[in-house]
């Protein structure tokens, strides 16, 4: 596993310094600021509706304004992910995580407590804490065994609403165990909380080096897609624009329409612009999207090994009457 190193090319920065581990080891974080995304998109957005008004004449700049107020939103994304996936990546590495879990102890409270006591293996528990408090974007963490078996969760609500004790069906699961690496799996329903997430899972290895260390568990991060939909909310859209960020599975991330949002079971995969975007390329087109023709930009987000689409949605009438008026 390679550490990532990542900085904000197009969003701002904010650095901080904290103790992340009770032996005070310093980390430098780098987060994106979600005040500086948004102004930056919503300046885009703002002449959104003129250019999508000309693009149905064909013209390239009016093509390419509306593909860059995406590549702002898909590069905001991204950050915020590699961010995510950062902390994540540091906190496994750390000794006090690397240390063995205490098995024999699990083994008498799985059934009733799903997972250790809250006040056991604290050195674990508090690095956790620190995550959940320095990085909003991760509502939770997880140390799950190699089994599957889940060691604990913080904050410990979580723990003690948990209907499952043994993750190892999941794909993020899976998916870092087969690739030895940080890996971003589907977008589920969380059996702690109820809530729809995007989880980031990182291996652990007893002496940090998965080439030769011993797996001691994965350290599981589990985003709170809720802001996502909140920022995106507060974008300045003209009426009838809709952004939809989707994963690779047709599941919907985030809506800025508020109507719709709750509408879990909505599919894109039919459209052209999501099988384009699946296949990495960006663009413009029209087509119908429940029914009704809209003018469709889509773009491709590479959220780590995964990939998440972005489509921004216009009715072709309501351009037609913003030319007329």
């Amino acid at each position: 596993m390679t550490l990532r190193i990542w900085t904000g090319s197009t969003i701002g920065i904010i650095i901080l310094f904290f103790s992340l581990t009770v032996t005070s080891v310093p980390l430098l974080l780098l987060i994106s600021s979600d005040s500086f995304s948004i102004s930056a998109s919503d300046s885009f957005f703002n002449k959104t509706e003129s250019n999508l008004s000309n693009t149905t004449n064909g013209t390239v700049d009016d093509n390419n304004n509306s593909l860059l107020s995406l590549k702002i939103l898909s590069d905001s994304l991204e950050n915020r992910l590699d961010g995510a996936a950062s902390m994540l990546e540091y906190a496994a590495s750390l000794s006090e995580m690397r240390s063995m879990p205490n098995a024999s102890l699990l083994n008498t409270t799985l059934e009733t407590l799903h997972g250790i006591p809250p006040d056991s293996d604290m050195q674990k528990r508090i690095i956790a804490q620190k995550v959940v408090s320095f990085y909003p974007e991760i509502a939770g963490i997880s140390f799950i065994m190699p089994n599957g078996d889940t060691y604990f969760m913080e904050p410990y609500s979580l723990q003690s609403n948990q209907t499952k004790n043994n993750l190892a069906f999941r794909d993020y699961f899976k998916g870092a165990i087969a690739s030895n690496d940080t890996y971003l799996g589907d977008i589920i329903t969380s059996t702690s909380s109820g809530l729809k997430r995007a989880i980031i899972a990182v291996p652990v290895f007893a002496d940090g080096v998965e080439s030769s260390g011993v797996l001691t568990g994965v350290l599981v991060g589990s985003m709170d897609l809720r802001l996502l939909n909140k920022e995106i909310q507060s974008l300045n859209l003209s009426q009838g624009q809709r952004i939809v960020y989707i994963d690779s599975n047709d599941t919907k991330i985030a809506d800025s329409d508020v109507r719709h949002s709750a509408n879990n079971d909505e599919s894109f995969s039919n459209l052209m612009s999501f099988q384009n975007a699946i296949e990495g390329r960006s663009g413009t087109l029209i087509e119908y999207v429940n029914q009704e023709k809209m003018l469709v930009s889509y773009y491709p987000m590479d959220a780590i090994q995964n990939r998440w689409i972005i489509l921004l949605m216009q009715p072709i009438n309501s351009i037609s009457v913003n030319e007329n008026n």
